[in-house]
Protein backbone atom coordinates (compact mmCIF):
# COMPACT_ATOMS: atom_id res chain seq x y z
CA UNK A 1 0.00 0.00 0.00
CA UNK A 2 2.99 2.46 0.80
CA UNK A 3 4.69 1.86 -2.70
CA UNK A 4 1.62 2.26 -4.19
CA UNK A 5 0.96 6.05 -2.35
CA UNK A 6 4.55 6.65 -3.08
CA UNK A 7 4.19 5.58 -7.33
CA UNK A 8 0.86 7.76 -7.17
CA UNK A 9 2.97 10.70 -5.57
CA UNK A 10 5.42 10.73 -8.26
CA UNK A 11 3.32 10.77 -11.13
CA UNK A 12 0.82 13.20 -10.02
CA UNK A 13 3.96 15.74 -8.95
CA UNK A 14 5.06 15.85 -12.26
CA UNK A 15 4.74 17.91 -15.30
CA UNK A 16 3.97 17.68 -18.78
CA UNK A 17 6.61 19.27 -20.67
CA UNK A 18 5.15 19.52 -23.26
CA UNK A 19 1.38 20.91 -22.36
CA UNK A 20 3.33 23.52 -20.35
CA UNK A 21 5.08 24.66 -23.37
CA UNK A 22 1.77 24.82 -25.33
CA UNK A 23 0.34 26.64 -22.75
CA UNK A 24 2.61 29.11 -22.24
CA UNK A 25 3.67 29.51 -25.96
CA UNK A 26 -0.47 30.44 -26.52
CA UNK A 27 -0.12 32.62 -23.45
CA UNK A 28 3.23 34.19 -24.26
CA UNK A 29 1.66 34.98 -27.83
CA UNK A 30 -1.59 36.48 -27.00
CA UNK A 31 0.43 38.80 -24.18
CA UNK A 32 2.13 40.13 -27.01
CA UNK A 33 -0.64 40.14 -29.68
CA UNK A 34 -3.15 41.71 -27.47
CA UNK A 35 -0.54 44.28 -25.55
CA UNK A 36 0.51 45.46 -29.61
CA UNK A 37 -2.46 45.84 -30.50
CA UNK A 38 -4.32 47.75 -27.74
CA UNK A 39 -0.99 50.26 -28.01
CA UNK A 40 -2.34 50.30 -32.06
CA UNK A 41 -5.61 51.12 -31.29
CA UNK A 42 -5.00 53.64 -28.34
CA UNK A 43 -3.06 55.24 -30.43
CA UNK A 44 -0.62 58.50 -29.82
CA UNK A 45 2.45 60.79 -30.53
CA UNK A 46 4.73 57.84 -29.59
CA UNK A 47 2.64 54.32 -29.68
CA UNK A 48 4.71 51.61 -27.70
CA UNK A 49 8.43 52.79 -26.68
CA UNK A 50 8.66 50.22 -24.65
CA UNK A 51 7.22 47.61 -26.32
CA UNK A 52 9.09 48.65 -29.19
CA UNK A 53 12.26 47.19 -27.76
CA UNK A 54 10.59 43.88 -28.51
CA UNK A 55 12.46 44.52 -32.07
CA UNK A 56 15.78 43.93 -30.72
CA UNK A 57 14.69 40.39 -29.85
CA UNK A 58 12.20 39.82 -32.49
CA UNK A 59 13.01 40.40 -35.95
CA UNK A 60 10.21 42.01 -38.13
CA UNK A 61 8.33 43.31 -35.38
CA UNK A 62 6.60 46.78 -34.71
CA UNK A 63 4.35 47.95 -33.23
CA UNK A 64 1.93 47.55 -35.78
CA UNK A 65 -1.04 45.24 -36.21
CA UNK A 66 1.71 43.21 -38.54
CA UNK A 67 4.12 43.64 -35.97
CA UNK A 68 1.39 42.12 -33.75
CA UNK A 69 1.01 38.85 -35.58
CA UNK A 70 4.95 38.78 -36.04
CA UNK A 71 4.88 38.94 -32.29
CA UNK A 72 2.29 36.68 -31.78
CA UNK A 73 4.64 33.71 -33.30
CA UNK A 74 7.61 34.95 -31.59
CA UNK A 75 5.66 34.78 -28.14
CA UNK A 76 4.59 31.42 -29.14
CA UNK A 77 7.69 29.65 -30.03
CA UNK A 78 9.57 31.71 -26.91
CA UNK A 79 7.09 30.58 -25.04
CA UNK A 80 6.99 26.84 -25.84
CA UNK A 81 10.61 26.92 -25.35
CA UNK A 82 10.65 28.09 -22.19
CA UNK A 83 7.44 26.20 -21.34
CA UNK A 84 9.26 22.84 -22.19
CA UNK A 85 12.37 23.94 -20.44
CA UNK A 86 11.12 24.60 -17.26
CA UNK A 87 8.90 21.59 -17.22
CA UNK A 88 11.64 19.25 -18.36
CA UNK A 89 14.31 20.70 -15.51
CA UNK A 90 11.21 20.65 -12.61
CA UNK A 91 10.88 17.01 -13.72
CA UNK A 92 14.62 16.39 -13.63
CA UNK A 93 14.89 17.98 -10.15
CA UNK A 94 11.81 15.60 -8.95
CA UNK A 95 13.44 12.59 -10.13
CA UNK A 96 17.12 13.54 -8.37
CA UNK A 97 14.76 14.44 -5.26
CA UNK A 98 12.77 10.80 -5.33
CA UNK A 99 16.41 9.26 -5.49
Amino acid sequence: METDEKDLTSVVSQLDAKILGLTLGILFGLIIFIATNWLVIKGGHLVGAHLRLLSQLFIGYKVSFLGSIIGLVYGFIAGTIFGVLVGWIYNKLLFLSKK
